[in-house]
């Protein structure tokens, strides 16, 4: 949750009307009316910090409307209780599992009842909006003649996220209210919009205050308020043949971000648009059914999966956060992304470095990125003031964690630990963000090995979400939980893994990217190669990916583990060495098996390859990383299989839509993937093993 929402949460004093009677008849809802006759309905689901919409709390709002219509008030507020915000959504655990559509379709039919049973009320409605309006919770909000958002409301459809369009009446009346052209897309992609941008599109009637949502109110419920009205535009877009060019044009679009084959979701909902657009009954009707067919698809169900897993993650870091002020050690790209970072979270931050270039080149790509992430000024200046320069390295006093993000040679990191290890404070940790050096090693020249652990975050920082968080068998478990509860404060999941070569991504990811360069050797084209992890599913493929990643690096983490796994691991072709001799590093240099320019791979093919991957070759890529979790949970690197698929799918962007590489195989079946590597092994050599963990894997 965006930090500076965090901050009005803490202070903000809702205006809820009058004071609820304690012995109210309803378990989930509170109903009041003020001096000018205006009911006021409260959404406070019991035993919880934010409301969702469950069924339960759907059939429950069924009375309470039976009630409003029996009573005729002047108006009707509806409003949340909760500090967090107005609805957050639906109750995704009622998602899970589920295998018949025409059953899902007769729940979304009941729960279609009662908003149009809302939207039919014969009072004036307005919905007052705070904080988060998400999904579900938009929907009922769209089914009130009006909305008023307090400055800090933040709207959005994040449904495709989960492999579904909206299915409570969304569909049908957002694109009737605002301009489809900007409707759709907003459903589309999942992107949350604020208040003001609420307003321009029409979406919602007045952006108020909180100390203003009395006279709002007064003003919307008696006539007095601007409504915001669907102009002509919108009626021409909605018109059969429009819909028809437009859908086409959005399409296209969302070819680029997604192939229909792994996320049917928004074509589905571009498919209702233009067959019903026109129609509001039956797309309604069309909407319930659409949605109910989307939930039962594995995309939707492994993407409700990916769901639960973040939220699994997040409690591995715990509460209860300690750490304050973070000392980096190294101002290259990592550590000055993590510094970055740290700093934008509300972490104090110094960062040394030998020199002052690179220090200079972190603080100018840290103003990028708060202009990136932050809306408002203030916020960008208070956190670039947060992020110190410290030539003199004097912040390893006074910090309460040391990042250590110096290249990747041991007898460097050893001198730097010897330096800095008098000058901690006592209770400090001091954390490696090494991705290939084992703790084992390095701990060897610390005169208290037990504040060592590691911090592995992944590039881009403000992209990928995970972070290792590294233990090996003397590190303290007290600075081992507090190590995770800092990585929950930044907003990032922790993966507790053991000190092992790679740990776990590293490992798994690197049979993957040398496996690539085993196929370059085989003349295959590296478009083809890059195509085939694509057509699986990957964000990009591992050519591309060892050029974002470092040609150098890729070079070292796969000697690191060659010297401890031997041949499990694909040959290190000689020209990749050479390649890297030369200063051919990939993204950061401008030329690796790609050219470069402006942070983007040209991957045009200079003549238009013919080849298309075949199965043989995603096995090749894929089926390898599958491998490696399961040697990794046999080995007790990592001690969950579910985490160990979030871990892969937050740190490498493994195709989210399957779930991970172990529910990966799980789905395929066991005995076909081992039976798969097998045949592998005798065509290709000893690195496509199966590993023994698969014989007791579930």
């Amino acid at each position: 949750m965006d930090s500076e929402v965090m901050d009005v949460l803490g202070d903000r004093v809702l205006e809820l009307g009058p004071a609820p009677d304690a012995a109210g008849p309803y378990k989930n809802f509170k109903l009041t009316r003020d001096a000018d006759g205006i009911a006021w309905l409260l959404f406070d689901r019991e035993g919880s910090s934010a409301n969702t919409l469950s069924a339960d709390l759907i059939e429950e709002l069924d009375k309470v409307l039976a009630e409003l219509e029996g009573q005729r008030p002047a108006g009707l507020v509806i409003r949340s209780a909760k500090k967090s915000g107005f609805i957050a959504g639906a109750d995704v655990n009622e998602f899970r599992g589920v295998t018949d559509p025409r059953a899902v379709e007769t729940q979304i039919g009941r729960a279609h009842a009662v908003i149009d049973r809302l939207e039919a009320l014969r009072v004036p409605t307005v919905a007052v909006i705070h904080g988060f309006c998400l999904g579900g919770g938009l929907e009922v909000a769209l089914a009130c003649q009006m909305r008023i958002a307090i400055d800090d409301a933040r709207f959005g459809f994040p449904e495709v996220l989960l492999g579904l369009h909206p299915g409570l009446g969304g569909t049908v009346r957002f694109t009737r209210l605002v301009n489809p052209i900007q409707a759709m897309p907003l459903m589309l992609t999942g992107k949350t919009i604020d208040a003001r941008k609420a307003k321009s599109l029409g979406l919602v009637d007045a952006v108020t205050q909180e100390r203003h949502v009395r006279n709002a109110v007064k003003d919307a419920v008696f006539g007095r308020l601007k409504r915001a009205r669907p102009g002509l535009l919108t009626s021409i877009l909605n018109i059969g043949p429009v819909r028809g060019l437009l859908a086409s044009r959005m399409r296209a679009e969302a070819g680029n971000a997604a192939p229909q084959e792994h996320y049917p979701a928004p074509y589905a909902l571009i498919d209702l648009w233009e067959k019903h657009g026109g129609d509001k009954s039956a797309m309604l009707s069309a909407e319930k059914t659409s949605f109910a067919n989307l939930m039962v698809t594995p995309a939707a169900q492994n993407l409700i999966r990916v769901f639960f897993l973040r939220e699994q993650m997040k409690k591995l870091a715990g509460s209860g956060n300690k750490i304050g002020h973070v000392h980096v050690i190294g101002a290259g790209a990592m550590g000055g992304d993590i510094a970055a970072w740290c700093a934008s979270q509300d972490m104090r931050v110094t960062l040394a470095d030998m020199k002052p270039e690179p220090i200079a080149g972190a603080i100018k790509r840290a103003a990028d990125l708060f202009g990136k992430i932050m809306r408002k000024r203030t916020d960008m200046r208070d956190a670039l003031d947060r992020l110190m320069p410290d030539m003199g390295g004097e912040g390893v006093r006074n910090a309460d964690l040391i990042i250590e993000a110096v290249p990747e040679k041991l007898e460097l990191k050893q001198k730097v630990y010897a330096g800095l290890e008098p000058k901690m404070k006592p209770g400090a940790i001091l954390a490696t963000n090494t991705s290939s050096i084992p703790l084992q090693d390095l701990r060897t020249s610390l005169q208290k090995p037990e504040r060592l652990l590691g911090l592995h975050f992944f590039n881009p920082v403000s992209r990928l979400q995970l972070v290792e968080v590294v233990s090996h068998d003397a590190t303290d478990p007290q600075l081992l939980k507090e190590a995770l509860a800092f990585v929950g404060a930044i907003d990032r999941l922790p993966l507790p893994v053991k000190s092992s070569p790679g740990f776990l991504v590293n490992r798994a990811l690197t049979p993957y990217m040398l496996e690539a360069m085993v196929m370059l050797d085989e003349r295959i084209d590296k478009s083809v190669i890059d195509a085939a992890a694509k057509k699986f599913g990957m964000p990009m493929g591992p050519i591309e990916l060892a050029d974002q990643v470092g040609l150098d690096i890729c070079l070292d983490v796969g000697d690191m583990l060659r010297s401890k796994f031997g041949d499990s691991l694909p040959p290190t072709p000689a020209w990749l060495r050479e390649k890297v001799a030369r200063g051919e590093l990939g993204r950061k240099s401008g030329k690796g098996f790609y050219a470069w320019k402006d942070g983007k791979a040209d991957t045009m093919p200079a003549s238009p390859s013919t080849a298309e991957p075949t199965p043989e070759m995603i096995d090749r890529l894929v089926l390898p990383m599958s491998n490696v979790c399961v040697a990794a949970l046999r080995e007790g690197i990592v001690d969950n299989a579910d985490v160990v698929d979030g871990a892969m799918i937050f740190g490498t962007g493994y195709a989210p839509f399957r779930g991970g590489p172990l529910n990966y195989a799980r789905s395929r079946g066991v005995d076909n993937v081992v039976s798969t590597l097998r045949a592998l092994t005798e065509k290709f050599g000893d690195r496509f093993t199966p590993d023994a963990g698969w014989e007791t894997f579930k």
